[in-house]
């Protein structure tokens, strides 16, 4: 990929990496999310599946955002989350990495136009999102095809419009075959062109292991690439401190979900922020500070400003505050929003 060394894509355009400045790994602006939609368990609660966003649902809509349709889209949502974009720059932050991938109704030129109204900077995704949000025809896509799919995302783009990431990989546990070819062809696209991956595990202790598998058997590298959601994944510190050993970005996206009850598995009690942020401040104690990432993975309408929620500034508004209150340092907060995700968008080619 000649000129992108050392260099980030953007959706307008390569820039350097030291115009990245304080960076969002993982967040979406502009996506459908159908195939998340889970069947309410009480039948008094039907009548909230399409219920407009007024205070007096919004209680319900945050215990169930995967039963409330209207949640499950930010389309339409543009001059909101341009708002909101303007309010994130104002408040420091400067980068946006979208993680919207193929499956999820990505739209890249919607994607541009937020980040020319706003000055911040986009870099959005290519690759296949999980095998439960593809169309038949896609899932029939050899690791060949998929490959030639992600490599013309990042060499040629659409309308010009290039990628700057493979991802989000999203697989499910456990992984499909269709969930194999998708990691095994990012991996060999990533070692092709030297470009930055970022994982969507499943929703199993072993799913980040078993994904890295695929990834580093056909010469993926692992500390170019970022595991998400390890929030909902790896609950205890000696499973984390064992994947760790991997070598890849540890990232901690859910910041601003404070509701226990995780409805895509109800086994899993969703951590706190506070809760997050102890186990950050493990990851620094045990010398893991370099590969750190925060975000919030904002990807249903509640989640956002208008509606009530926290929206793309809770990080840099409420979790900055709460990190310093707990023992880590302003440099290694510096590390987790800026040098971090600098290093790994990075094209090493």
């Amino acid at each position: 990929m000649a000129g992108c060394k050392g260099k980030i894509m953007t959706v307008q355009g390569v820039i350097e990496p030291s115009q990245a400045g304080v960076t969002l790994p993982h967040e979406h602006l502009y996506l459908k999310v159908p195939s998340f939609y889970t069947e309410p368990k009480n039948k008094q609660a039907e009548g909230y599946i399409h219920a407009p966003f007024e205070m007096k649902n919004l209680g319900w809509i945050r215990q169930n955002p995967y039963s409330h349709w209207p949640n499950l889209s930010l389309y339409g949502e543009s001059e909101a989350v341009i708002e909101e974009l303007l309010f994130f720059k104002e408040n420091g932050g400067n980068t946006i990495v979208e993680n919207t991938s193929l499956g999820i109704y990505r739209d890249l030129a919607t994607l541009k136009h937020i980040s020319q109204s706003t000055g911040v900077n986009v870099v959005c995704g290519t690759g296949f999102y999980v095998d439960a949000a593809q169309t038949e025809s896609v899932r029939s896509y050899s690791e060949e095809k998929m490959a030639e799919v992600m490599r013309a995302d990042i060499l040629e783009g659409t309308e010009g419009i290039r990628c700057g990431i493979i991802g989000e990989i999203g697989t499910a546990w456990p992984i499909s075959d269709f969930e194999r070819r998708s990691l095994r062809s990012g991996a060999i696209v990533q070692q092709e062109l030297g470009c930055p991956v970022i994982i969507h595990p499943g929703r199993d202790p072993c799913a980040p292991t078993e994904a890295m598998r695929y990834i580093l058997e056909v010469g993926g590298k692992a500390e170019h690439t970022v595991m998400s959601h390890l929030d909902r994944t790896l609950l205890d510190k000696e499973t984390l401190m064992e994947f760790a050993k991997l070598g890849t970005y540890l990232e901690y996206d859910l910041f601003g979900i404070e509701t226990s009850h995780y409805q895509l598995l109800e086994s899993i009690d969703m951590p706190s922020d506070a809760q997050r942020v102890k186990v950050i401040k493990d990851l620094v104690d045990e010398g893991l500070e370099d590969r750190v990432l925060i975000a919030h993975d904002i990807h249903t309408k509640h989640r956002l400003m208008k509606y009530g929620g926290h929206g793309y500034s809770h990080v840099l508004i409420n979790i900055v505050p709460k990190m310093l209150n707990r023992g880590i340092t302003q440099a290694q907060i510096d590390k987790f929003l800026i040098a971090n995700p600098r290093r790994w968008l990075q094209f090493t080619k």
